[in-house]
């Protein structure tokens, strides 16, 4: 029981980071059609940013973190205003064309700037672990689960509680519709593709201390967003949210109680099961955003 519990945990933890990724993904795939190759890049920028900023700079670490995500949501901008929006109206595999090449300029930037060696974040955090009965957390990873709840309540009161929410939801319904009742399209679309891309960010400066930070981080995370969203279904906010969880849940208790070899597996082969009986996701629903 205490190893379950243990692990439950560190799927508890996993799962808010990919919760950050599936939400990013799914609003950005939901409300503009695009298919986002640059997602596990943008993850990566957002590490490295905090990197740059806690190891090269010299900045606090919290501050540093923000301004990673800030950084990522300006690069979501500047991707939707350079390549996306010329390309309003075109053909779906013209977009993902696009988006491949983005995908891999980025990754070979970051070669050029970071080199191929694996770097290091140093955190406030002690090294003594949280204990809570059986359970021994690290307070960084205790931050992390925290954040990233705090960001998705965030993005949630957002999309909801406020005009450019509504109309992002409105826009996600019909476009057309939305247009005439005077919401500006291609602002949805860039503060969506800034907002996907600030979480995919933020899920890259949060994992970045406690892991290693690579040139292909975010080759496997960009799957596993894609996952997530096929498990919520598309334009669910809480199905991409619960989705993250039960693909971390998935992961740990296959690597346990199967093979570590297999963690990555075993998640895509409930993936494959999902898209058998139930195609449209676990969670799916008449098309909005929530």
């Amino acid at each position: 029981m205490d190893q379950f519990l243990q692990h439950a945990m560190n799927a508890a933890i996993l799962g808010s980071t990919y919760a950050l990724l599936g939400i990013g993904l799914t609003m950005i795939f939901g409300i503009m059609r695009v298919v986002n190759f640059t997602h596990g890049e943008l993850y990566t920028f957002g590490a490295y940013m905090t990197f740059f900023f806690v190891m090269v700079a010299g900045v606090n670490f919290f501050l540093s973190l923000a301004l990673a995500i800030v950084l990522g949501i300006a690069l979501g901008a500047l991707i939707e205003f350079v390549l996306l929006r010329p390309l309003r109206g075109a053909d779906i595999d013209i977009t993902m064309l696009v988006m491949i090449g983005a995908w891999i300029v980025m990754q070979n930037t970051e070669q050029m700037v970071w080199g191929g060696v694996a770097k290091s974040i140093d955190t406030p955090f002690p090294e003594e672990p949280l204990t809570l009965g059986p359970v021994s957390v690290p307070w960084l990873r205790v931050f992390i689960f925290a954040a990233a709840i705090a960001l998705i309540a965030g993005t949630h009161m957002f999309i909801h509680r406020t005009r450019l929410g509504k109309a992002m939801r409105a826009t996600f319904q019909d476009r057309d519709t939305a247009a005439l009742m005077g919401i500006n399209i291609n602002g949805i679309n860039m503060l969506t593709f800034a907002l996907g891309s600030g979480l995919a960010a933020a899920a890259g400066a949060l994992l970045a201390p406690a892991f290693i930070v690579t040139i292909t981080m975010g080759n496997p995370v960009a799957l596993k967003a894609f996952a997530v969203v096929i498990l919520g279904g598309l334009g669910n906010f809480w199905g991409a949210a619960i989705g993250g969880f039960i693909l971390a849940i998935v992961e740990e208790f296959g690597a346990v109680y199967i093979s570590s070899g297999y963690r990555d597996a075993t998640g895509f082969l409930l993936i494959i099961l999902v898209l058998t009986f139930r195609p449209t996701g676990l969670f799916a629903r008449r098309e909005r955003i929530g």
